[in-house]
């Protein structure tokens, strides 16, 4: 008899104990259809919360794998994360929907999400960074950017979102642009002439038709001047002075002097 009860006061422990953890423990989604959690989910994502729609996404995908509301929920939350500031989170929530459904109709949309995603993972780029130098800054995110609306523009050409990728893409070659004139510049500076001639070179070949090419030639110029490259140097003026008769770097503006450098415009 004693046997039996101390067995039985241990079992009731356990459950006392067990039962102490059960508030944390409750989901309230137990038993919900695809479509109510798919419906709580957009409900969040409309409030804002982010967070819950998020988690909801994730639970309907993973109780309903192979209904259309899971693959729509996984172009959901990939938005979801881009809202909440998740950007690698959204990256790879598009290429995940990318990968599995290559062929589904709005598979654009990934490729526009996954864009925006690194566009504004480094809008900062030339934007909000006016004050830092732009040479100590990796431009991985918008070369990103680049390529994904690039291939969004060619794969998809008739997509609804493809002129807004054509307005980013100028955009990004102007950054990019602007990226390496600037580095050339701070070679420059630094009396690293060679370095700062490709640097620039490598800015008029790329990006022909950008507005820092101007100043790329000038720099070439520069830095053939200072390496006593007369042929180079005025290979380089003679193509700048083509382009560009009005330069106002004919003045005899230096590189890196600029009171305001052009690119801070954006």
């Amino acid at each position: 008899m004693a046997h039996f009860t101390l067995r039985s006061l241990t079992l009731v422990g356990v459950l006392l104990l067990a039962g102490c953890g059960l508030p944390d423990q409750i989901d309230e989604t137990v038993g919900w259809s695809a479509q109510k959690l798919y419906a709580e989910a957009k409900e969040s994502m409309s409030d804002g919360a982010w967070d819950r729609s998020i988690k909801m996404f994730e639970k309907l995908e993973a109780r309903y794998p192979y209904g259309r509301y899971a693959q729509q929920s996984q172009l959901e939350v990939a938005y979801a994360y881009y809202k909440s500031g998740e950007q690698a989170s959204a990256v790879a929530a598009c290429n995940r929907f990318i990968k599995l459904h290559p062929n589904h109709a709005n598979v654009d949309y990934a490729y526009y999400l996954k864009g925006l995603a690194y566009f504004n993972e480094d809008l900062g780029f030339l934007g909000r960074l006016a004050d830092q130098d732009l040479s100590e800054r990796d431009p991985k995110a918008t070369r990103e950017s680049f390529a994904t609306f690039k291939e969004l523009v060619q794969r998809f050409p008739n997509s609804k979102y493809a002129p807004d990728a054509q307005l980013r893409l100028r955009y990004l070659v102007n950054a990019l642009a602007a990226h390496e004139v600037h580095v050339a510049r701070y070679y420059y500076k630094r009396g690293a002439y060679v370095a700062a001639a490709n640097r620039a070179q490598t800015t008029v070949k790329d990006f022909p038709q950008s507005p820092a090419v101007e100043e790329a030639l000038f720099v070439m110029v520069q830095s053939y001047d200072a390496l006593k490259l007369p042929e180079l140097r005025n290979d380089a003026e003679r193509v700048m002075r083509q382009n560009f008769p009005n330069s106002h770097y004919f003045g005899g503006k230096v590189p890196g002097n600029e009171s305001q450098p052009w690119w801070k415009m954006w």
